[in-house]
């Protein structure tokens, strides 16, 4: 089940069931301890909760008739570095002077992790992500991304867009904070997949697509079992002497990334499909 936030034509927001051409609202008004899709995420069991709330007769409304909003409420979004080769590699071409420091932590067992984004600085989907005006060479990073509830269990997974500014963070690894952490620095949605099975990470692609005035400029493809960590290894890390008491997404890191000449201009639009969750395209500006 894919749960997403909507926000209806007369303005309410609304917790609702995704399918391909419509949503289906989940009428939260029968638990009285639950008010948003965070709530059903941290319960005992969020499957389980979701089908109660999710009427049958519920009657569908067309996706061409809401608006989907970033499926995140009070949690804080982090993000993992260095997960992929591909991503390895790039980072040392980014930064001569620390080269060796990526090269270490891909094979340690400790992973790069950072905090990326609140909610106030998140975009969903069709909403505007921002390049840094002080930034001159700036990608997307396309992330599957893990839900976790307030006890570091992975209860979902969604799309995320790690927004980086690679000349600041190449310059200096200590400027990463001001390459990755700004207004409109992140992507989430369109929603929330539920972990009702466990993942098969062959199966699962992860594929970008950049448009810069009606054209193509930039495709890539990767699949979840090329990245060298588990899921489940990455929680583990970030929960540690960490408390979440709403839960997190923790985007895992990118295999994609474009060639060294590439940069977002205003105007681009990026999209990001990954297998079972869906397809998320936010336009970008710069200024």
């Amino acid at each position: 089940m894919r749960l997403c936030k909507i926000r209806l034509n007369d303005g309410s927001m609304r917790v609702a069931a995704m399918h391909e051409t419509a949503v289906q609202p989940l009428d939260l008004t029968q638990i009285d301890h639950c008010h948003s899709l965070m709530d059903i995420l941290n319960s005992a069991d969020p499957i389980g909760l979701a089908r109660f709330l999710l009427k049958p007769d519920t009657t569908p409304v067309p996706l061409s008739e809401v608006t989907v909003l970033a499926p995140i409420d009070q949690q804080e979004v982090w993000a993992a570095g260095v997960t992929y080769k591909r991503s390895q590699i790039a980072r040392m071409e980014e930064s001569e002077t620390s080269a060796s420091n990526y090269d270490k932590v891909y094979t340690a067992a400790r992973p790069e992790l950072f905090f990326k984004a609140t909610p106030h600085r998140v975009a969903g989907p069709g909403q505007p992500l921002r390049v840094r005006v002080d930034s001159s060479w700036s990608v997307p990073e396309p992330e599957f991304t893990l839900v976790t509830n307030s006890s570091g269990r992975i209860v979902g997974y969604s799309i995320g867009n790690d927004m980086s500014a690679r000349d600041i963070e190449g310059e200096n690894p200590l400027y990463l904070p001001q390459a990755k952490f700004y207004s409109q620095c992140a992507g989430l949605g369109p929603c929330v997949l539920l972990a009702e099975s466990p993942l098969d990470p062959e199966a699962i692609d992860i594929k970008l697509e950049i448009r810069r005035a009606g054209q193509v400029v930039f495709t890539g493809a990767t699949k979840l079992s090329q990245m060298k960590r588990t899921p489940e290894e990455l929680v583990g890390w970030l929960f540690k002497e960490n408390d979440l008491p709403n839960g997190a997404f923790l985007m895992t890191g990118t295999g994609i990334v474009p060639e060294d000449n590439f940069t977002l201009e205003n105007g681009d639009q990026v999209t990001i499909s990954i297998t079972g969750i869906g397809t998320l395209v936010n336009p970008i500006v710069k200024g």
